[in-house]
């Protein structure tokens, strides 16, 4: 660290290992020497040289013969470059924008760079050979093309999806805190547990699409088998934790068993809870693509078997993206809330 840029009085802190509030903002607002500046200039404007790099690519280096492309993946590169740019601009009026590119832009680069790579190896010198490889404006131009099939596929997904894991969810909660809170329950409760947790949900496949009425009904099933799992294991976990002097207080209080559930045990097992969603996510997306691969006639997970069927390889990846981005976007949205609910976990600066 510099010591002309930093106050006696900050350095001094920092061998006690302390900081105020006062002193981390000083600290953060210190001018940066120019190396340092112009180290992290570039940084943030990595992204667009990136991206003008990966456009130089797909515009002027030649195809291989036979190979064709059109402009959609320039228009495509373009939006990106021109949102990096964007972000590059408001870093400079943000201190949000600027941490988050600060942090992002060597990543951000990575995937111009390997954008870049990926149109080399298909549409520039064919290592990778169609049908099976596609090059990226292929790709886009099928998205185009079928885009009301996938939409319709994605919003089956999607339903599926929620469907199934809200019902495991609720399921989960119920079973965990029965079983958490009351070891009579757990002992008729838990042999079922360690039965079927040794079990992926997915092995049940075969049987429940025989028994069930529906193709959509067993694969809610199979969805909410993972789910009720996850949330149960997390729920228990996080009940068996809580400090036995939490009960008796709250009893000697005058607290009755319903304020001892939703007063004390569950606020105390939140964060296990959040965790036991947030893994149970994870396996609703496993089960729903081996539902829709299997057994459901529609979704993205039966539109990516379609297809594949029919060779028709740029529609296959174009839907593989679109479950990409439905399963980071879902993900997203779940550790947001988490994090909204558990902000009182973050650190606190010392004052």
């Amino acid at each position: 660290m510099n010591c002309r840029t930093n106050p006696t009085g900050v350095l001094s802190s920092l061998d006690h290992g302390t900081l105020t509030k006062d002193q981390l903002r000083e600290l953060e607002s210190a001018p940066l020497t120019k190396k340092r500046a112009a180290l992290d200039l570039l940084i943030r404007a990595m992204p667009i040289f990136a991206g003008l790099l990966a456009m130089a690519e797909y515009l002027c280096l030649p195809d291989l013969e036979g190979n064709s492309h059109t402009m959609t993946y320039a228009y495509f590169l373009g939006a990106l470059i021109a949102a990096a740019a964007a972000a590059f601009i408001g870093s400079f009026f943000s201190r949000r924008v600027y941490d988050r590119l600060r942090h992002g832009a060597p990543f951000y680069s990575l995937v111009f760079l390997l954008l870049l790579g990926y149109d080399w190896v298909t549409l520039k010198t064919g290592k990778f050979v169609l049908p099976y490889f596609p090059w990226v404006d292929q790709i886009l131009n099928a998205a185009i093309e079928d885009r009301l099939q996938l939409l319709d596929c994605t919003w089956h997904s999607l339903m599926l999806l929620f469907t199934g894991y809200f019902t495991g969810a609720l399921l989960g909660l119920l079973t965990g805190v029965a079983c958490g809170y009351n070891k009579r329950v757990d002992y008729w409760i838990a042999p079922f547990m360690r039965l079927l947790g040794a079990i992926p949900s997915t092995t049940w496949i075969p049987v429940v699409m025989v028994l069930a009425s529906s193709l959509f009904k067993g694969s809610v099933f199979i969805i909410a088998l993972g789910v009720w799992y996850s949330l149960t294991i997390a729920t228990i976990t996080g009940i068996r934790n809580i400090d036995k002097s939490f009960y008796e207080a709250a009893r000697t209080l005058g607290a009755k068993t319903r304020h001892l559930v939703f007063r004390v045990a569950l606020p105390f097992a939140l964060p296990n809870i959040l965790q036991g969603l947030t893994q149970g996510m994870s396996s609703a997306c496993m089960a729903l693509m081996v539902a829709e691969m299997i057994g459901v006639e529609s979704g993205l997970g039966w539109y990516v078997t379609w297809q594949k069927s029919w060779a028709q390889y740029g529609k296959m990846y174009a839907a593989i993206v679109v479950l990409c981005v439905v399963f980071v976007a879902v993900n997203w949205l779940l550790n947001k809330i988490k994090r909204r609910l558990l902000r009182w976990q973050e650190g606190a600066v010392q004052s």
